[in-house]
């Protein structure tokens, strides 16, 4: 039998910085070779950051991701971490159609000794690679202590016909493939049945390493995993978190394979090491659902801040659900002396809103401000006079212009506090609640706000804790308050209804038909759809959040502003 002991890192990159992700590629090495690793696997697209969208298409970009290959690869030589293999991501040489390609580079000895370039490239959902990569053609093996080892790169995976159909034949004794795959709702459930999958094919162990943290919209979970060539799991990292998973390979002898031109070889050490005793492998825990839906909104939120250079946030506190939890995620990224909350009361704002704005302030420990909007809005009046829904969203776009100016004189970063199930329907108003810069609830449905409230809420508890949201904003019926007596039911069907409608429309895709075969009453179907085809515009204007379903709005889900056609029920669709 031969052995291998592979150290996988799952670590946190940022788009663009060359020398910052290089670092953290060194600080890997060297935790690496501290437990002992012969081989270091780190993520897709790692030493860019990923995706890095137009930057690919940057001449320049190009030239500064390969010289910073080639020094770092000198620079872990100088650190005497050459003992290890070092397999990672980057930013490839332009191809023949002047394209850069994808590529996972192998460092060893101060030089890169090979170079495997991405084969499928996704170009559906939040991917676009057709735009940016060419193609790799060609399998690469390279050896390591006796130990053949195929790559692979994320889609690769994904796509039947890929390395791993072609691993068994080129005599792979491990098949490794890097990763920068977006993280969503159970995805870790679908990972593993498809590493399975493809390790059986190959009929070797495959190992999986996958990025955390956030970029932009997107969102990465980590689970990296290692599988057995029957399947079996062998070890498994956690989600959401930065760390160098250990695993120690025994690999039965393989036949040698027979030539093929398909695939490059590269030999770097061909004896095999002597027998070691293996350590224990790690198979982490995965979270509940609700677990996962916060640590990923969390995740975004706080690197969105912090990779972008942001001190502070501020947030408006209506005393509802949608702030308090909004809120309450932010002092979990950040911690609470870079939270500022500020209540907007207005002539229509009831007295347990203003007390349940201050108590979440209190329970939070954050800033905290009142800044009453009735002066401002009666002075709008007083120079041109507006009623019905102008005058009521007149004072949301109040509130919008107090945040967005103490913003600009305090510098904080906005987080708008709406959920994906009124930004569906266009509830809510431009330039009122839909201001900020970031939204961390944009991609979560208000029945899913509830849920992570309550399950936030029970974590506290648990750990004698005083419990961060309070129970008035949980359970007391939603209300923008805009107008006396006013609920959101006045507007929308019960949430719960809602967003089993707003499920199958946006991410099943379903057509309005089948709505009502889903047993959707028809009346329901044809407002909510009529809402949601209308607010396209809306959606366009909002702030950026993290993506957490399968299909999130702007990144996934882009229809036309202009568009004329509209879902009918059955026995209503025109010619």
């Amino acid at each position: 039998m031969k052995q291998l002991r592979l150290a996988l890192a799952q670590a946190n990159p940022v788009v663009g910085d060359l020398t910052g992700n290089a670092s953290k590629v060194v600080n890997a090495a060297f935790e690496a070779r501290r437990r002992g690793a012969h081989v270091l696997v780190l993520p897709e697209m790692f030493l860019t950051g990923y995706p890095i969208e137009d930057l690919a298409l940057r001449g320049s970009f190009i030239e500064a991701a390969h010289y910073r290959l080639e020094t770092l690869a000198r620079t872990l030589k100088r650190r005497d971490l050459d003992s290890l293999v070092i397999i990672v991501g980057n930013l490839g040489e332009r191809a023949a159609n002047g394209l850069p390609q994808n590529v996972a580079a192998v460092l060893h000895g101060g030089k890169v000794v090979a170079s495997y370039a991405k084969q499928h490239l996704p170009n559906y959902g939040v991917f676009d690679e057709f735009r940016y990569f060419a193609p790799g053609q060609q399998d690469v093996i390279v050896e390591v202590h006796g130990v053949s080892i195929a790559l692979a790169i994320c889609e690769d995976l994904w796509q039947d016909g890929g390395p791993a159909s072609r691993a068994d034949q080129h005599g792979a004794d491990l098949l490794v493939a890097l990763n920068g795959s977006p993280y969503e709702l159970n995805k870790d459930d679908a990972r593993l049945e498809l590493v399975q999958r493809r390790a059986r094919e190959a009929n070797c162990p495959l190992a999986y390493v996958n990025m955390v943290g956030g970029q932009d919209e997107l969102v990465f979970d980590g689970d990296s995993l290692v599988v057995g060539a029957d399947g079996q799991l062998l070890a498994r990292a956690g989600q959401f978190t930065d760390e160098v998973l250990i695993v120690d390979l025994s690999l039965p002898q393989r036949a040698v394979a027979t030539p093929d031109g398909h695939v490059e070889r590269i030999v770097i050490s061909s004896e095999p090491l002597e027998p070691y005793e293996p350590l224990s492998p790690a198979i982490s825990e995965r979270l509940i659902d609700a677990e996962e839906l916060y640590a990923a909104i969390v995740s975004g939120l706080s690197d969105y801040v912090n990779k972008n250079g942001f001190e502070t946030v501020l947030i408006g506190l209506s005393g509802g659900i949608d702030s308090a939890l909004t809120a309450t995620m932010a002092v979990d990224a950040l911690g609470a002396d870079r939270v500022f909350g500020v209540s907007m009361p207005s002539k229509y704002s009831s007295d347990h809103s203003k007390s349940d704005a201050q108590d979440l302030a209190e329970r939070l420990g954050i800033f905290y401000l009142s800044v009453p909007i009735a002066p401002m809005v009666d002075a709008f009046h007083d120079s041109i006079v507006l009623d019905g829904v102008a005058a009521e969203n007149l004072q949301a776009r109040v509130r919008g212009m107090t945040l967005m100016a103490l913003s600009n004189q305090e510098n904080h970063l906005v987080l708008a506090t709406g959920n994906k199930s009124e930004l569906a329907v266009g509830y809510s108003t431009i330039y009122g609640d839909a201001v900020g810069g970031f939204a961390p609830l944009k991609d979560l449905p208000k029945t899913w706000v509830w849920e992570l409230s309550r399950w936030r809420n029970a974590v506290s508890e648990a750990m004698g804790e005083v419990e961060p949201i309070p129970e008035n904003s949980i359970t007391k019926p939603p209300s923008a308050e805009l107008s006396p007596d006013q609920l959101d039911t006045d507007s929308l069907p019960d949430y719960d209804l809602l967003d089993s409608v707003l499920a199958d429309y946006i991410e099943g895709n379903h057509s309005a038909a089948e709505l009502v075969r889903d047993g959707f009453d028809l009346a329901t179907v044809e407002r909510v759809l009529a809402m949601v085809d209308a607010a396209e515009f809306k959606r366009r204007q909002y702030p950026p959040g993290p993506k957490i379903s399968l299909k999130a709005f702007g990144r996934d889900r882009r229809l036309p502003m202009t568009n004329k056609w509209r879902e009918k029920a059955p026995g209503t669709q025109s010619d």
